[in-house]
C-alpha cells in the first residue's frame, strides 16, 4: 500500500500538471504513455517486441505530433490508416518467413488500442472549452473505479463477471456508475458557476457523460483483464510500483477519453 501511495503521489501531480498546461507538455506525456503502453501490449500478446512492432511505434510518434490535423481532416485520417496498413503488408510480404499474421494484426490493433485512443485527451484539451471538459475523462475513469470499490466492498454480493475479475460485483458496478454521474453533475455545476461558457448551455450533458463514461471505463478495465487472462499474465508490466504497467493504470481511461470527446462534439454541434 505504501508503494502504491508513493507512486500515486509522484505520478498523479505529473498528469495533472501536463493536462492543465496542455501544449507540448501534454503531447510529451501522451507520447510517453502511448509508446510504453504499446510496448507493454506487444510484449503481452507476442511475449516479446518484434521488428514489425517498430512500425507501430513510428506511426504512433507521427500520429501524436500531428493528431489534431489528422483526426480533424477526414482525408488525412484515411490516408494515414491506408499508409499504415500498406506498410505493414509490405513488411509482411518481405519478411513472411519470420513474421506471422498475428504479429501484423497485433501491431495494427496495438496502435489503435493504446495510441489512437489515448490521444483523444489531447484532442479534447485543444478543443473549444476543452480545458474544462478534459477533466471529465479522469472523473469518469477514477470516479467509477473508486465508487465501484467503495460500494462493492460494503454491499457487493452478486459477481459481475467472475471469470475475468473475481472481485467485481454488480452492486459495485452500479455504485460506480451512480457515483460518477453525481460527481460529473457536481463538476458541471461548479464550472458553470465560476467560468464563462458564452452561449454554450447544457448542464444535463455532464451526468450523461458520467453515465456513458463510467460504463465504458468498466468495460475498458474488463477488456484489459480479458487480454491479460488470455495471455496468462497478471499485469502488463511493473513500471509503476504497486500498480503494474502503464496500461494497468490507464486501462479504464482508454475508453473514457473517446467517449468524452464524441459526446462533447455532439453537444457543441446541437
Amino acid at each position: 500500500m505504501r508503494t502504491r501511495l508513493i507512486a500515486s503521489a509522484v505520478g498523479l501531480p505529473l498528469v495533472i500538471v501536463c493536462v492543465a498546461f496542455g501544449g507540448y507538455a501534454l503531447k510529451a506525456l501522451i507520447l510517453a504513455i502511448s509508446l510504453i503502453g504499446m510496448y507493454e501490449f506487444y510484449n503481452a500478446v507476442s511475449k516479446k517486441n518484434k521488428a514489425i512492432h517498430f512500425i507501430g511505434y513510428i506511426f504512433a510518434i507521427f500520429f501524436v505530433i500531428y493528431s489534431g490535423t489528422i483526426v480533424n481532416t477526414v482525408n488525412y485520417l484515411n490516408v494515414f490508416i491506408s499508409v499504415f496498413i500498406v506498410v505493414l503488408l509490405i513488411y509482411s510480404v518481405i519478411f513472411h518467413k519470420t513474421n506471422t499474421v498475428n504479429d501484423t494484426m497485433m501491431t495494427f490493433f496495438g496502435f489503435f488500442y493504446v495510441c489512437f485512443i489515448i490521444t483523444h485527451i489531447d484532442l479534447i484539451r485543444n478543443f473549444n472549452y476543452g480545458k474544462y471538459f478534459v477533466w471529465l475523462i479522469f472523473i469518469c475513469a477514477w470516479g467509477s473505479d473508486s465508487g465501484a470499490y467503495l460500494v462493492g466492498t460494503k454491499y457487493g454480493r452478486t459477481k459481475l463477471i467472475p471469470s475475468l475479475s473475481p472481485k467485481k460485483t454488480v452492486e459495485g458496478s452500479i455504485g460506480g456508475i451512480a457515483a460518477t454521474v453525481v460527481i460529473s453533475l457536481i463538476y458541471g455545476l461548479i464550472i458553470y458557476k465560476f467560468f464563462d461558457f458564452g452561449t454554450l448551455r447544457g448542464i444535463y450533458i455532464y451526468p450523461i457523460i458520467g453515465l456513458v463514461g463510467s460504463i465504458l471505463a468498466q468495460i475498458g478495465d474488463l477488456a484489459a483483464s480479458s487480454i491479460k487472462r488470455n495471455m496468462g499474465i497478471k499485469d502488463y508490466g511493473n513500471l509503476i510500483p504497486g500498480h503494474g504497467g502503464v496500461l494497468d493504470r490507464f486501462d479504464s481511461i482508454l475508453l473514457t477519453a473517446p467517449a468524452v470527446y464524441y459526446v462533447m462534439l455532439l453537444m457543441l454541434e446541437v
